[in-house]
This record gives structure tokens, sequence and C-alpha cells, in this order.
């Protein structure tokens, strides 16, 4: 399959389908950049390790080394997106039903926004690309099961193991520090909190921008006359268009997400933090390994729950809790839903 930079632009240039789904494919990057990754600075931030502005730059650089690093060293997470549905032969089809996916994942989260109905963009990528394919297949047939169960993976890893280590990480430096100067503690985990913040900036990249690699390249599967991208290989021009477009999103800001991350769900000392920190990029870059898809959000917070149940139960906010399973209950049926009916509405205008 030829991925080469001049023939995508050219089937850009040519194909109006194939244009929009570009642009709504780095318009959710965009967006994720903007959301998603202040969630890997928060507690950074928020100890007062770094101040906003110079925590966000870094952020994006990292975000951007992220995706174009990981995805050149294991792409298996890009892999798992592209295989998990069947679109069918008919690959114009194809095309205009992952449009329709796209659109559906815009719809819902403008829709969510409204109602106050929390979400993740990796959840409401996952449920559009299955909502499109059931609609272009008619049932099940549309669904890569084998690849689709690593999405019931991630829910458990970015729970169940992302507050796992979070407790194991700050309660073994807990016993290790218990006799240390206070002072020269805070001192060196100001640094080390600032080193476990630039690597869930990179892990971010790494888990998120190969999710969105792997709708590119479908896009350009497609446009190729193939139903697949088997034997496709991830040029660097990809990378670096996905993860450009997530490290401006990234610049753009994010100090309110800072706040409710790092700030409303526990309260956090330098220790604590540097202990999340640690614990969700050790667990993304796991999921990004064995190409599980997770929701970096999700795990960053259960992290930060596992590190505050080291004091005690009482110290986490389980409103966030309730909100990452409302994520669950209403993103999947919820985009997968819009996405089939989109996909039905779309192939008959187009």
């Amino acid at each position: 399959m030829d991925v080469s930079l001049g023939l995508f632009l050219q089937e850009v240039v040519a194909n109006p389908i194939l244009a929009i789904t570009v642009l709504l494919t780095l318009g959710v990057i965009f967006v994720n950049g903007w959301t998603d990754a202040p969630n890997a600075i928060a507690t950074c931030v928020t100890t007062r390790c770094m101040n906003a502005r110079p925590a966000i730059i870094m952020s994006a650089i990292f975000n951007f080394m992220g995706v174009l690093i990981m995805t050149h060293i294991n792409a298996s997470v890009a892999s798992t997106i592209s295989n998990m549905v069947d679109f069918g032969t008919d690959t114009q089809m194809a095309l205009v039903a992952l449009c329709a996916a796209l659109f559906s994942i815009v719809v819902y989260s403008v829709g969510a926004s409204i109602f106050g109905i929390p979400t993740s963009e990796s959840h409401s990528l996952i449920a559009g690309l299955t909502g499109a394919a059931l609609a272009t297949q008619g049932g099940l047939d549309g669904v890569n099961g084998e690849e689709w169960v690593k999405v019931i993976y991630g829910l458990v890893l970015s729970l169940a193991i992302g507050f796992a280590l979070g407790w194991g990480i700050c309660k073994g430096l807990t016993i290790l520090c218990r006799n240390i100067d206070r002072r020269r503690a805070n001192g060196f985990f100001t640094g080390a909190q600032i080193f476990g913040a630039a690597a869930m900036s990179f892990m971010h990249g790494a888990q998120d921008g190969q999710k969105f690699i792997g709708v590119l390249l479908l896009g350009v599967a497609f446009c190729n006359g193939q139903p697949d991208v088997s034997g496709a290989v991830i040029p660097v021009w990809l990378m670096i268009l996905c993860s450009t477009v997530m490290g401006i999103g990234t610049s753009v800001g994010g100090e309110k997400i800072i706040k409710s991350v790092g700030m409303d769900m526990v309260k956090l000392e330098k220790y604590q933090g540097f202990s999340a920190d640690l614990a969700g990029a050790i667990c993304i870059l796991l999921s990004t390994v064995f190409g599980i898809p997770v929701s970096t959000t999700h795990t960053k917070t259960s992290a930060i729950m596992g590190v505050g149940a080291v004091k005690r139960l009482s110290a986490i906010n389980f409103t966030v809790v309730r909100d990452m399973v409302l994520t669950w209950i209403f993103t999947f049926p919820g985009c997968g839903l819009i996405s089939f009916v989109m996909a039905k509405i779309f192939l008959m205008v187009f």
C-alpha cells in the first residue's frame, strides 16, 4: 500500500470524503491534546514543582516525542485500532462510514458537554468505529472480537492496575523516606515529579497519538482500494503530522483541567504526585507495548486515587469514580448508536 505523502495529498484533494475524514481526525487529535494532555502535568503544577505555562510547553514537547518515537518503536496500539473493525470490501462505502464515525464523536462530545456527561475521546473513538462497522456490515461481522476484547482489558488496566501501582509506589516511598529530612526529600521529589510529568506526557502521546494514526491509516487504505491495513507501514510523515497537531493542542492550555485533576480529587504532596505520575506512566507503557487501548485520563486519575488511599479511603473524591463509570455506561452505547445512525445516513447521502 502506497502511503507516501505526495499520493496522500493528491487523494485528499481528489476525494472530498477523505478530506473531511482527515480534517475531523486532526480536529479530534487537537482537542485530545488540548483536553486530555493537561492531565499528565496536573499533579506537577498543583504541587508547585512547575508553573502552568512552562509545564504545558514541556507537555507539548513530550507529547510530540511520544507519538513520534513510540510509534516508530512499537505501533501495536495503532494496529489494534485499525484491525478492531471490518467495514467490508467496498472501500468507498468504508471511507464514508469512517467519516461518519468521526463525525459522531464530535456530535456525541458536544451533546455530552451540554448535558454534563463525562466523556473520553479514546472510548468515543472505539465506540464510533464500532457503530459504523455494524452499520456497514449489518451485524457483528463488522467487529473483530479478538481485537475488541483488548478494550475490556484496557478498562481493567486503567482502573485496577493504575490504582494498585499508585498505592504500591506511594506506600513504598512512604516507608523508604520516613527518616529523611522533609526539606531534602521535597527538593528531590520536585525534580522527580518533573521527570514523572514528562514521562506521563510522553506516554500520553504514545498511546492516544497511535489511536488516531490508526484511523488515518485506515482512510489511506480505503483510498488505495484496500479494505484493511495489512502489510502497511506507518510512514514518518504521518507520525510527524499527528504529533505536531497534538503538541499544538497541548500548548493551547488546560489550566482548568489541571486544577480539576490535580487538586479537586485528592490534595497531593510532591512525593504523592511523583507516585501518581510514575504509576500512570508505567501502566500506559505496558498497555501500549501490548497494543491495548486505554484512557490515559482514567489511568492517571485511578493512580491518583491509589496514592490517596495510602492515607485513608476517605481522602478520595468518589465523585471522580462515579464520572468514570458514567463515561463507560454512556459513551460506548451512546456514541456507538450515534455512529450507527450517522453511518446509515451518510451511506444514503453519499
